[in-house]
């Protein structure tokens, strides 16, 4: 576990004086791996699966073992229980290489080890967090609160999927982070083809062997192909008082984006679904954290220019809403967007924004919604709360500082954000402060 102490370094170029910047850096490591479907290339009709399934089944049984063992030797160090992974493998693919066909064990599990393939998931990036209240508060000390922090990773081939860790915000703000085992893992899908889903709406079920830390939501089906993009996690209360964590993100294959929902109630099961209506073919929309007045509200930027509201009685289906935050200010002229779900406090909605001025630099700032009326705009930042300096420039993508959803605690923004879509990082401000500062 990281422990970091709050320092007082603050940014000439931000909001003055407002931000404590916390000198804890989740950064990017190759070395993370995890097991991904493998499925061969140029096969529409699965010809070609057949062809290596035969292959396997053609050896004798002292071959099919010697490989077996090479293969489990070599790859076992890195992945827990790997023989359940080729198993599950073998499970997805039987249907379509097999034709029926009976094997034993050691061919199934080497089957599955050919269809397998490693993937180092955060090999280039770790960024875009966004966090929440951990759902187990247990045996804390008093004033701290256990988070969970979701993050943007990417890999090979510029691939991203959802990575997770959890920690701990003490009394005194100090922040420290759980150290991830050494091995991660892809939850299972309750999905049995070598292709994948092709409705969209799956469900994903993390093995108690790994933490949440361990834990990778990886791209699962054809809209998710090229990447799962910017987790904007939520507690959401519903009016019973049961309550459910939300993330809207964006879903991203040859055929464009859209908008889909995670779902879980203990970061153990997790369901995951398309969006639909015209607001779900644009990015960044963030769900607030309960019903209004009866209905679900969402903020969204289907215009990549403004941040709009809308409403809607069901939580899979948004139509396009109203522009309520439109560019102001010069660091905000080429777009407003939000940095994740609106954030209740006694004096309204705080939202977390970005803006994208010259030499496309992303800062971030804040605005304050009525609390009553969320399309009424009661005042906000007329200067970027965190923006890029000559330090934090530099990256996979320069000049950008970016987030998918902070907290309150105490009175005090917790704040993780990305840097150069490279590296995660956190601030902390006192709301009382904050506010003070807008107009």
């Amino acid at each position: 576990m990281t422990h970091v102490a709050p320092t007082g370094r603050t940014n000439a170029r931000t909001a003055a004086g407002l931000v404590t910047h916390i000198p804890l850096f989740l950064r990017p490591d190759p070395s993370r791996m995890v097991v991904r479907p493998y499925a061969p290339g140029a096969d529409p009709d699965h010809a070609r699966a057949v062809r290596i399934g035969r292959r396997i089944l053609d050896l004798p049984a002292s071959e099919v073992a010697a490989e077996l063992d090479r293969v489990s030797e070599d790859f076992a160090v890195r992945h827990l229980d790997v023989a359940n992974l080729f198993m599950r493998r073998f499970r997805d693919v039987a249907p379509i290489v097999l034709d029926g066909e009976a094997v034993d064990e050691q061919e199934a599990l080497l089957i599955g080890a050919y269809f397998s393939q490693e993937y180092t998931y955060e090999a280039a990036a770790l960024f875009n967090p966004s966090i929440v209240a951990h759902p187990d508060q247990s045996g804390l000390d008093q004033g701290a609160v256990r988070f969970v922090l979701s993050l943007r990773a990417v890999g090979e081939g510029h691939v991203s999927s959802v990575a997770f860790r959890t920690g701990i915000l003490a009394r005194d703000g100090t922040i420290s982070v759980d150290t991830p085992g050494p091995q991660a893992v892809v939850p299972r899908i309750a999905r049995a083809s070598l292709d994948a889903a092709s409705d969209g709406a799956i469900r994903m079920e993390r093995d108690d062997a790994y933490g949440l830390s361990e834990t990778v939501i990886f791209p699962s089906t054809p809209s998710q192909r090229n990447g799962i993009e910017d987790l904007r996690l939520v507690r959401f209360v519903d009016d019973d008082g049961s309550s459910t964590y939300l993330g809207t993100y964006t879903a991203y294959s040859s055929d464009g984006i859209n908008q889909e929902m995670l779902a879980t109630r203990d970061f153990r099961s997790f369901d995951m679904a398309p969006l639909r209506g015209t607001a779900a073919r644009g990015k960044g929309m963030a769900l607030f954290p309960r019903r209004l007045d009866g209905r679900y509200a969402m903020l969204g930027r289907h215009d990549n220019e403004t941040i709009s509201l809308s409403y809607s009685q069901s939580l899979y289906d948004w139509d396009v809403g109203v522009p309520i935050v439109l560019p102001r200010y010069p660091w905000e002229f080429v777009q407003i967007g939000n940095c994740g779900s609106p954030i209740e406090i006694a004096e309204g909605w705080l939202v977390i924004t970005h803006g994208v001025g010259a030499m496309r630099n992303y800062a971030l700032g804040a605005c304050l919604l009525d609390r009553t009326d969320p399309s009424r705009l009661l005042r906000r930042l007329p200067r970027p709360l965190i923006r890029p300096d000559a330090g934090d420039r530099a990256g996979y993508v320069p000049n950008v500082t970016y987030s998918c959803g902070a907290m309150v605690h105490d009175r005090t923004l917790i704040l993780p954000y990305a840097i150069a879509d490279s590296v995660t990082t956190f601030a902390t401000v006192p709301i009382d402060r904050l506010l003070a500062a807008m107009e």
